[in-house]
């Protein structure tokens, strides 16, 4: 085979070269430029467009499984929702891995990985609000146990050591008395053991009572005190009547908690479900058993309040629950009244709530009602009436509820130095001096926390109540009054008591409101009766020193009485 030699070859080579050469373009020539720029025009696109697909495509997959989770929630009955950090270490009740993030069920307390939440929702069982089984008795019931991801500091029934210790998936809880055990403990026996609801059971509707009540009402029989009293003489059932959108939305996450502690079917949203619909499982109940627990301000409490009245109406007195407080959001001074804080942000455990519930006692408040008539030849509409439970008030105190500050200077009326043309107690007029305020009052607190009428210095009066059927009226001088009395520098003028106010106001527009819910009046005439009576329940286990001193004042009247 014939090869080409060195100098073919360096020619063939030399020739090539010059080729590409000359196909080249020349440097600084125009098409040199172009090659460039369509290299950086390239690189430019890939560099915008690579991580815009990225996003697109990781969006795409996102809004999958949101989908996919979504479908899920909705045909499930677990009732699932998604987190982006546990509170505490957690792992999947299925693949037994640590996970961060994922889904659980505010029912019965499941938590898993959202790969694994498919296989959960199908292994596993939640609460049953009614049993399935019609034969089922109230007392044979057994445990409902899920494994792992025990809550922190929970003790063994049966051996009394700390569960949940171990770094992994283990040990029990029973998701309706919340008692726990070991692996190592956990026998067969205890699996088919009777539950006794626990702490909480004089609290708790047994999904046993409801099934027996569901086969009662099909029967046509009402007499629930029979079937009630299995239960216990002590069984006092609560329901939870929460507002989400109060506090921060704080009241979402208390929705969950409560439902883990009770059954579920205990714990309404009063967004989703008006409180006039939830109370109706009252009737359900045996006479004068059921107590409510208000998740709210004090708007969502007058919210409840009005509701029982519409059950007084209905015929249902004898279902109508007793009242109890766990405030929200700011103010609260009905609350703060009836011995449950000026706000709830989690500083005690939902448990502990429960057992200041259990341990409350009943009382009444005084609720009444707030008639505006307005005046005037032509005026043909009906008169304004409002349910008042905290305070009625005309001035400065109603204009910083209506936040009119940015009209001040816009309309002086609403600033006058005298509102009043006729202020009536009890039908007898009161002479007054010029003030540019009326506040009328029925619980001992207002403006978040200051006793208003009692007072301060050597000028304290006996202590304000809210179920004797009297009304406190007292008048400020101005804005700069009313926050001297807020931080204790000063006191109010002081009117006097009555059964009955009656108020003539003259200005052509002036700040009003009934329990901080306010709007501009025009001259009016507002009559305030009493209406009715609402059964609460006062919690006595906090109380601050001003509670202590006006307690005892109270004793000290009822002695010498």
């Amino acid at each position: 085979m014939l090869r080409p030699s060195v100098g073919q070859t360096g020619g063939k080579v030399s020739s090539l070269e010059k080729m590409e050469a000359e196909r080249r373009p020349a440097p600084g020539s125009p098409s040199e430029g172009l090659f460039a720029d369509g290299h950086l025009i390239l690189w430019t696109l890939c560099s915008v467009l690579l991580p815009v697909f990225i996003t697109f495509w990781c969006s795409l997959q996102r809004s999958r499984r949101q989908l996919h989770r979504r479908d899920i929630f909705r045909k499930s009955k677990h009732g699932w929702r998604d987190t982006d950090l546990f509170s505490q270490p957690t792992y999947c009740c299925v693949c037994a891995q640590h996970i961060l993030q994922g889904a659980f069920c505010d029912c019965c307390g499941l938590r898993v990985d959202e790969g694994c939440l498919r296989k959960a929702d199908k292994r596993f069982q939640c609460k049953e609000i009614m049993l399935k089984n019609d034969t089922k008795v109230l007392d044979a019931m057994p445990h409902h146990w899920i494994r792992g991801n025990v809550p922190l500091c929970s003790y063994c029934m049966v051996c009394k050591q700390q569960c949940g210790c171990q770094p992994k998936l283990c040990d029990y809880r029973c998701i309706w008395c919340q008692k726990t055990v070991h692996d190592e403990c956990m026998k067969n026996s205890l699996k088919n053991e009777k539950c006794d609801f626990g702490e909480f059971k004089n609290l708790i509707i047994p999904p046993s009572y409801l099934t027996s009540i569901n086969q009662m009402r099909k029967d046509k029989k009402t007499d629930y005190e029979v079937l009630a009293s299995k239960l216990g003489k002590q069984w006092t059932p609560l329901i939870i009547l929460a507002n989400s959108r109060s506090g921060t939305n704080m009241g979402e996450g208390l929705l969950g908690e409560f439902r883990i502690l009770l059954n579920p079917v205990q714990v309404f949203d009063v967004t989703k479900t008006p409180p006039i619909k939830a109370l109706q499982l009252c009737t359900l109940l045996p006479y004068y058993s059921a107590r409510v627990l208000v998740c709210g301000g004090d708007g969502t409490v007058g919210w409840v309040l009005d509701a029982v009245d519409d059950m007084k109406i209905k015929g249902q007195e004898k279902y109508i629950p007793q009242v109890a407080v766990l405030p929200l959001g700011t103010g609260n001074d009905l609350s703060n009244t009836l011995g449950w804080g000026t706000g709830y942000a989690g500083e005690i455990p939902v448990a502990q709530v429960l057992r200041n519930v259990m341990e409350a006692d009943g009382i009444k408040l005084d609720r009444w009602k707030v008639q505006v008539t307005n005046k005037g030849y032509y005026n043909l509409r009906k008169p304004k009436e409002f349910t008042m439970n905290n305070y009625f008030s005309v001035g400065p105190d109603a204009l910083m509820a209506l936040n009119f500050h940015a009209h001040r200077e816009k309309a002086p009326s609403l600033f006058s130095s005298r509102i009043l043309n006729k202020l009536e107690l009890d039908g007898e007029r009161v002479a007054l001096p010029s003030l540019e305020g009326i506040i009328v009052l029925n619980i001992g607190y207002w403006g978040g926390g200051c006793r208003l009428w009692e007072g301060m210095g050597d000028e304290t009066y006996p202590l304000a109540r809210h179920d004797d059927g009297l009304l406190e009226v007292v008048g400020v001088y101005g804005s700069f009054h009313c926050a001297q009395i807020q931080v204790k520098l000063a006191n109010p003028f002081r009117i006097g008591q009555a059964h009955t106010v009656r108020l003539i106001l003259k200005c052509s527009m002036m700040p009003m409101q009934v329990d901080g819910e306010p709007w501009a009046q025009g001259p009016c005439t507002v009559t305030i009766t009493h209406k009715t009576h609402a059964m609460m329940l006062y919690f006595s286990g906090e109380q601050t020193d001003d509670d202590i001193s006006s307690t005892s004042d109270q004793e000290d009247i009822k002695a010498t009485e």
